[in-house]
């Protein structure tokens, strides 16, 4: 028990709680110079470190260097298939140019083909008229009456005679007894005149064609 009362009493022996002033600042100015040191190194450290430097870097260039050949090729190959559709194009409308040219050719041909089908119509038409007015105006080898079976007019062979060609003008009804002409050319083309009332002989003298 005394010797704790000794410790009450003496004042050296527990130790003050509070620190003085001084000592605070001191030692608050001490841990501020010890951090801005260590920052300052932490700092100093990492400027001198350059990023370009670093293997990532350099991956990440070499990259972007082969994507960048990669891009180039694949826009040679657009140009190129750009340059082979517009030569296509090209060709494809000289082409059309061409069969439009051929086209409107065809066309004109068409029309003129028309135009030649539609006079050799009108010429066939024409011919065939002739022809049936001759065949119908026509008198070859025999007897035939005026008015009934030819027409009454003037007759002519359509090609010289021979010789032997004889032709007669009758009178209708007689029988070849009452003749009115008659005549035997030798050659030539000749020429006999008919009317109502009259039959019209012809012998190997070919074809007589009203006139």
């Amino acid at each position: 028990m005394s010797d704790l009362n000794a410790l009450e009493q003496s004042p050296s022996a527990v130790p003050s709680k509070r620190w003085s002033k001084k000592k605070t600042a001191a030692l608050i100015v001490g841990a501020v110079l010890v951090a801005g040191s260590f920052a300052g190194g932490l700092f100093i450290g990492i400027d001198s470190v350059d990023p370009r430097e670093s293997a990532e870097y350099q991956s990440l260039t070499d990259s972007n260097e082969v994507l960048q050949g990669e891009r180039d090729d694949v826009q040679s190959e657009l140009d190129d298939l750009e340059g082979g559709i517009a030569t296509r194009e090209s060709a494809v409308e000289e082409r059309t140019t061409q069969l439009d040219e051929r086209s409107t050719g065809l066309d004109e041909r068409e029309e003129e083909l028309g135009s030649q089908d539609k006079e050799i119509t009108a010429r066939e038409k024409a011919v065939g008229k002739i022809e049936v007015e001759q065949a119908e105006n026509s008198v070859e080898n025999g007897v035939w009456t005026v008015g009934t079976d030819i027409k009454a007019g003037t007759y002519r062979t359509k090609e010289p005679v021979g010789s032997d060609c004889y032709w007669a003008v009758l009178k209708t009804g007689t029988n070849g007894s009452d003749i009115v002409n008659n005549g035997i050319p030798g050659g030539g083309r000749p020429t006999v005149s008919v009317k109502k009332g009259q039959d019209f002989e012809s012998t190997r003298c070919g074809t007589w064609v009203k006139q």
